[in-house]
């Protein structure tokens, strides 16, 4: 089934199109690079398909919802900037993440926490950026939710800690669920890529399977992104 679907998507700041005319389907089931570089419109789609950025021009439905009360009770998003409070514990984090959604699943928080090794008596203050992250992933993956809007997850934090992020998003996820989540570190995430959306200037530039990208192009998607955005 249909996850997100966008149709002549346009976003404007003033006289600035973020977005220009974007169109895209994704189906359940798929882990999604959304790729590009700073500019390129990825953190102003995720906020839309978040339904925290309005007004924009064109169509577009989440789990089959345009964005507002429905879809976000289906969609988890985690931003690109911190949204928890430096003074919290990480155990009173999640309290306030189970407070305020219902579908927030307890025990696969506390795997989460035991898959990065961290306490929940943590202080946020305390904590690295990588850290930090971590603890961010763990809130926004514990949701039993269908649509998972991951913005930057792995931008700033050492390789090592980026693989144990990722192995992270996968874990409990459930074969009905999308992922989108945006980056421009191409070969690391790459690994537990389904799919990928490549854009640029607020349009797309491929969109395509990973293996039917990498077997018409006769190498891997980051050589490819490489070579895409060298002549766009």
């Amino acid at each position: 089934m249909t996850a997100i679907e966008v149709h002549n998507l346009t976003k404007r700041y003033g006289g600035f199109a973020a977005l220009s005319g974007l169109t895209f389907r994704l189906e359940e089931g798929n882990v999604v690079g959304l790729l590009g570089e700073n500019g390129s419109g990825k953190t102003t789609l995720l906020k839309i398909l978040a339904g925290v950025s309005r007004p924009f021009e064109g169509e577009v439905r989440v789990g089959g919802h345009a964005p507002g009360p429905e879809s976000k009770a289906i969609t988890s998003f985690l931003p690109d900037q911190s949204f928890l409070d430096d003074g919290l514990r990480i155990e009173a984090a999640a309290q306030q993440y189970a407070d305020f959604f219902a579908d927030f699943n307890r025990a696969k928080f506390d795997d989460l926490l035991g898959f990065f090794r961290l306490e929940p008596r943590m202080k946020l203050s305390a904590l690295s950026k990588g850290m930090r992250e971590k603890a961010q992933i763990a809130l926004a993956m514990s949701r039993e939710a269908k649509v998972f809007l991951l913005d930057e997850p792995i931008s700033g934090v050492d390789p090592a800690a980026r693989d144990v992020i990722l192995r992270a998003i996968v874990r409990h996820l459930e074969p009905d669920s999308l992922v989108l989540l945006s980056t421009h570190l191409i070969a690391d995430v790459e690994p537990v890529l389904d799919r990928v959306v490549m854009m640029r200037y607020g349009q797309v530039l491929v969109e395509g399977a990973v293996d039917d990208l990498r077997e018409q192009h006769g190498k891997s998607v980051d050589a490819l992104f490489r070579e895409v955005y060298q002549w766009a």
